[in-house]
């Protein structure tokens, strides 16, 4: 779709104030199928994303972008498009499934029952990578103190683990080409089918 396009595209509505506080605890579906290629796990859903029912949502978010321009996708998609992300072989998770303001909102031992949450769907969808959105959640949920970007050298549940840094408008170390960078890594690993990058 070019840009033309795009921007006749309807935008949805912006979520009000009251929406927006009113979501806190939420859940958003998974998108979810077995087999995927690529199984995409944040850390947990935002207001925003509560508000609309949709992944990433908030506008700020690089993940649509990120995951664009990394070749996972033939065109930018937006939130209300994330169930198109299964035909790509791909589908996103959260570690944590409630709503907050912010991912430091969650305790530690929330982010660890994530993990084990994660290994279930992990072993019931069995998705070829796993990759997780936020290195300092990862260190957390899977008490990995030393984890480093990319890719892991253990498997979960079968599948390759990767982790990538979160792709939040928050998050300042990572501008959008960064997140791109990281992103293809794993595309790249997809596509020769490696375990290892």
């Amino acid at each position: 779709m070019n840009r033309r396009a795009a921007a006749r595209q309807p935008r949805p509505s912006k979520p009000t104030r009251e929406e927006l506080l009113a979501a806190r605890g939420r859940t958003v579906p998974d998108v979810i199928a077995p087999g995927l290629r690529v199984l995409f796990c944040g850390i947990n859903p935002g207001l925003y994303s509560g508000a609309t029912g949709h992944h990433f949502a908030r506008p700020g978010n690089r993940f649509w972008p990120a995951l664009h321009g990394a070749g996972f996708t033939d065109r930018l998609l937006t939130p209300a498009e994330e169930r198109e992300l299964l035909k790509y072989g791909c589908g996103v998770t959260n570690l944590v499934a409630r709503t907050t303001a912010s991912a430091d909102e969650l305790t530690p031992d929330e982010l660890v029952e994530g993990a084990r949450r994660l290994r279930a769907r992990v072993r019931r969808y069995a998705p070829k990578y796993v990759a997780v959105l936020g290195i300092g959640a990862y260190r957390t949920a899977f008490r990995k103190p030393d984890a480093r970007l990319g890719p892991q050298p253990e498997t979960l549940e079968g599948a390759a683990l990767w982790v990538l840094p979160n792709p939040s408008g928050l998050n300042a170390h990572y501008q959008l080409d960064d997140l791109v960078r990281e992103f293809r890594a794993l595309h790249d690993a997809c596509m020769k089918g490696t375990r290892r990058g």
